[in-house]
């Protein structure tokens, strides 16, 4: 497997490593400072982790170069995952909202359909777009989109990308 992909899927464990902590977190509704602060910092980890280091890169650098090198896909499977970006983002704001409203029940319930829809989208990803991306670029395109994604990373922060990941850790002992 080419560096560009195994970058994303790297990234998509991750992803799943919170998912499984976001998953876990009914049992903590009971316990409301702690609830609070367990989807406090879940949010930040998907607004920034997954979503601005990780869908960034998908959105800024392999969906426009997958749609130039074959413009049917642009209607097609990098349509709905755009479409997903875009639904993840307001379901993290409404998690954050009721959080902020105390009705942990609610976000609870939002929380857990929005990674069960992001658990859907990775498995896509890691199945089919990531596949078609193996395939639609030679080793010398791949190389240029893992460089452009480390670009990413480097403007972004490394060490926030890494202090995030760390994070995790960090959420199941609270």
């Amino acid at each position: 497997m080419n560096k560009a992909v195994t970058l994303l899927f790297d990234e998509h464990e991750i992803i799943l490593e919170a998912i499984e902590i976001a998953k876990g977190l009914r049992d903590s509704i009971e316990k409301p400072e702690v609830y609070e602060r367990k989807t406090s910092e879940l949010i930040l980890f998907f607004r920034e982790y997954a979503d601005k280091y990780h869908h960034y890169k998908e959105e800024e650098v392999l969906f426009p170069e997958m749609i130039k090198a074959n413009e049917l896909l642009e209607s097609g499977v990098v349509k709905e995952m755009l479409d997903n970006h875009v639904d993840f983002r307001e379901m993290i704001r409404e998690v954050e909202t009721f959080t902020n409203s105390k009705n942990y029940e609610q976000a609870q319930n939002t929380l857990e359909a929005y990674v069960e829809a992001l658990s859907d989208h990775i498995a896509v990803e890691n199945e089919e777009v990531f596949e078609i991306a193996s395939t639609l670029f030679n080793e010398k395109e791949l190389e240029n989109i893992f460089f452009r994604f480390k670009d990413i990373d480097l403007e972004l922060g490394e060490n926030n990308k890494e202090s995030l990941r760390e994070k995790l850790g960090n959420i199941r002992t609270i």
